[in-house]
Formats: C-alpha cells, structure tokens, sequence
C-alpha cells in the first residue's frame, strides 16, 4: 500500500517469538517483511496465494495479530476499519503519519506521546497501559496533484 519499507533479515526470530516455525507462518512473516508500508490482511493473502503459496486467509489473520501481540507488528486501522500491518523491524514502538490517499507511511517523533501515556499510567494507578494513536492527512505528492487538478 505505500512506500518507505524498511527490510531486516529477522524473519526467523519473528515466527519464533509467535509459535511453532511453521511454513505457512514463514510465508506470511516474508510478505509482511516485503510489504510496502501497511497491509491488510486480505490483501496480503491475495499476494500469497498470487504467489502459490499454500497459507490460508485464516492463518494470515493469526499470523499477524500475533506478530502484532509479540511486538513485532505495528496496526492502524484505515478509513473503512480494517486493521492494516506493518512489519515492526525492532522492538521499539512506534506511530506513523498515514497518507489517506496514497498509503505512504512514515514513521513520526512519538516521545511526547509516549511521555503523556507513562504519566497517565503512573498517576491513574493502571496497570499494563497500552495506547492508540493514529495520524493521517493528505502528503505533499497527493496534495499538489489536487492542487493541480483544482487549477485546471
């Protein structure tokens, strides 16, 4: 879906962190690596099975929402509500600012909002605070080809 991918050959710690190493998790931990920018689930069965691979659309759903509890995905969900992937090179987390246009993806300084959540965490007395946030907005490619067409 976008562009700015970032490759790293940890493939095989990923599917060991989520389960038994198994083909078909393989298979799925690859494309997400190879995936531009985020991914939904769907979309990368459809490039599996495009590809002959044998993994099936139910495994591609457990296969990346457990790379995502392991940490090793990062998710947004896109205008519709469908949960996008995005392959998590590390351990840190992060937070991306989202073309709705175009899907590029780039990933944006979150300390202020990692600072705030830690506060709101040690002052509520909650345990195990986990946050969502999701910024999107039109990037300078796409903005200046409506500019342009509004020209016209």
């Amino acid at each position: 879906m976008a562009r700015n991918r970032q490759r790293t050959p940890t493939r095989s710690y990923d599917v060991t962190l989520i389960g038994r190493r198994t083909q078909q998790r393989t298979l799925v931990v690859e494309a997400l690596i190879r995936a531009d920018g985020f991914v939904g689930a769907q979309s990368l069965h459809s490039r599996l099975a495009a590809a002959g691979s044998p993994v099936g659309l139910s495994t591609v759903y457990r296969t990346l929402t457990a790379l995502a509890d392991a940490g090793r995905a990062d998710v947004v969900r896109d205008p519709g509500g469908e949960r996008l992937f995005r392959h998590r090179p590390g351990p840190e987390h992060r937070h991306y600012l989202i073309c709705t246009e175009c899907g590029l993806s780039r990933p944006v300084d979150s300390g202020p909002v990692e600072e705030w959540a830690n506060t709101i965490a040690q002052t509520s007395g909650f345990a195990n605070v986990r946050h969502t946030v999701e910024l999107s907005g039109v990037c300078p490619d796409c903005g200046g080809r409506h500019a342009a067409v509004g020209r016209r």
